[in-house]
């Protein structure tokens, strides 16, 4: 977030609501989706994490918002895992799939940059590896896709999480 913005990027098009609706729409009550987990431009203030007072303040606040024993996070990135467990957070890791969000992702680019169209009768390979609750949800923020199909990814990588380049130094 910068200020009150969410910074969306190539890489994260979609909204932490759009992204809420999907999980929700699949799993239903079974799951709480939290807000606790969001890194407030400037981003260089969480870093390094184990001594920065701000990433503290987002672990502590991360485990105010969790009634559970457990935290479920997953994450194919081995640094990120460490750090939750470093901020003893328990996460569980989730089985890998064969497949990747980047994978779907650049179908889905692939086919905004084709132009087309969101279409009821068209199928495009991403149809193939997601779910037909989500399809409505991404047709219906098909913009977003568009959007973000020709543009670069404007992410850094650190400590195994991904940060817009917008809001990293500064707000």
């Amino acid at each position: 977030m910068n200020k009150r913005r969410e910074l969306n990027t190539r890489s994260f098009p979609f909204s932490f609501e759009t992204r809420k609706s999907m999980v929700e729409e699949l799993f239903g009550d079974s799951v709480k989706i939290v807000s606790a987990y969001t890194f407030r431009a400037p981003f260089l203030r969480y870093l390094p994490p184990l001594i920065s007072p701000y990433s503290w303040s987002m672990r502590n606040e991360i485990l105010e918002s969790i009634v559970e024993n457990e935290f479920f996070s997953y994450t194919g990135d081995r640094a990120e895992s460490w750090m939750l467990k470093i901020y003893r957070l328990r996460p569980m890791l989730g089985k890998r799939l064969e497949i990747s969000g980047t994978f779907v992702r650049d179908l889905l680019y692939r086919d905004a940059r084709s132009h087309l169209k969101s279409e009821s009768n068209w199928r495009g390979p991403w149809h193939n590896y997601v779910p037909p609750q989500v399809v409505e949800i991404i047709y219906k923020n098909w913009a977003r896709v568009e959007q973000f199909a020709d543009a670069d990814d404007r992410t850094v990588r650190l400590f195994g999480m991904k940060f817009p380049q917008e809001g990293l130094l500064s707000p």
